[in-house]
């Protein structure tokens, strides 16, 4: 069995007890996995002893009370993330700070649990932020020795699925029992807040069966005798309604009119997918999407610009590592799983033996050009 460390930081010595608890005898099985994960419990009574025990130990999770003396929970949390410790964190939460609770989910605190909470509440919470450490650091682990266990990363990371579930069921229980009033505005942040997990979790479901389908799919290519701009055109569409949210003009410019390929319409329709969508959420509200398709010298010249927040030179080389997002004040708000243009990349280079090239200017925009040799067909 692995163990895991957990503080547990609140200044009531009757929750501390309970938690300690709840959690002595539980442990944390993943599928896939050879081991479980159990935990060694800490506990503090103020914010000043919990970083005391962080800056000595190498804590693992951390369940943090809001309100605490002296030092308060936010003011833990923000030293947790200015440290950068290799830690999670929970807020535990009375209903009386769940507006703080929000505020700190947004700003690096995995999850909270609201007071009072059941054991099997307490469970199902610790169950994802295990699930969510571990991945977070097998990510790492992947980035930095370069190993090759994609199979076993990908079929534990879909049952991370499961996690923001958990975090939207939270926000659901609050509003069913009116925990903030009867006013629907006051629960805005919690609906934007689910429905951004939502959106999270279905572009994480098809960027994973897109990367599966390319490191497992070894029959025969189905390729087709197919019009590219037909194909930019429905990925046009599709983005449209995300478009008009910000009043993003998408605009398409094919020479000739109709280009033809031999090619799967699956990975051609990939490719758009992810440029055009990349370039609606990364850009700015009133901007522009172009999309300008070329054959050209026996070629086929794909080239997506966009007018928005751009991003450094030493940014760009890290676009392509799989589960790499640039997170910055203008990134911050944007969901995404990291994964598309890692995909976008294998496809053009190891299908279509292309290539693909990015330029950008810091709040002027970003074109991503992709060069593919055509093949000839009769037309």
């Amino acid at each position: 069995m692995a163990t895991l460390k957990v503080l547990i930081v609140d200044d009531e010595p009757g929750i501390r007890s309970g938690i300690k608890r709840i959690l002595s005898n539980y442990f944390v099985d993943f599928p896939f996995l050879d081991e479980e994960f159990t935990f060694e419990l800490q506990e503090a009574g103020s914010g000043e002893d919990a970083i005391e025990i962080i800056d000595k130990n190498n804590t693992d999770i951390v369940l943090l009370d809001n309100k605490l003396p002296g030092m308060d929970g936010i003011e833990v949390l923000e030293y947790i993330n200015k440290k950068e410790f290799d830690c999670s964190v929970m807020m535990i939460t009375s209903y009386a700070s769940l507006d703080l609770a929000v505020k700190a989910t947004n700003n690096g605190a995995y999850n909270f649990v609201p007071k009072p909470f059941t054991p099997q509440e307490l469970k199902a919470a610790m169950e994802g932020i295990t699930k969510n450490l571990y991945l977070r650091r097998m990510t790492k682990k992947l980035n930095k020795e370069g190993k090759q266990v994609r199979f076993q990363f990908l079929s534990v990371l879909s049952h991370e699925l499961k996690s923001p579930i958990n975090a939207i069921e939270g926000y659901l229980r609050i509003m069913k029992d009116r925990q903030v009033g009867n006013n629907i505005d006051d629960y805005e942040v919690m609906l934007n807040r689910s429905l951004e997990r939502i959106s999270g979790m279905r572009t994480l479901i098809m960027d994973m069966l897109d990367l599966t389908k390319l490191e497992s799919n070894k029959k025969a290519l189905d390729v087709k005798k197919i019009d590219i701009v037909d194909i930019a055109t429905l990925s046009k569409d599709t983005m449209t309604p995300m478009a008009i949210q910000k009043n993003i003009k998408i605009f398409i410019d094919s020479n000739p009119e109709h280009i033809f390929l031999l090619a799967e319409p699956e990975k051609i329709e990939i490719i758009f997918n992810n440029l055009i969508s990349n370039a609606v959420k990364y850009n700015k509200d009133n901007g522009e999407v172009n999309c300008v398709l070329r054959e050209e010298n026996n070629k086929i010249k794909i080239s997506v610009s966009d007018t928005g927040i751009g991003m450094s030179e030493e940014d760009i080389p890290k676009l392509f590592q799989e589960f790499m997002r640039i997170k910055n004040e203008k990134t911050k708000a944007i969901s995404g799983s990291g994964l598309g243009l890692s995909i976008l990349k294998k496809i053009v280079e190891e299908v279509f033996h292309g290539s693909i090239s990015v330029a950008s200017i810091p709040d002027k925009g970003t074109t991503f050009t992709i060069e593919i040799p055509k093949i000839n067909i009769p037309l």
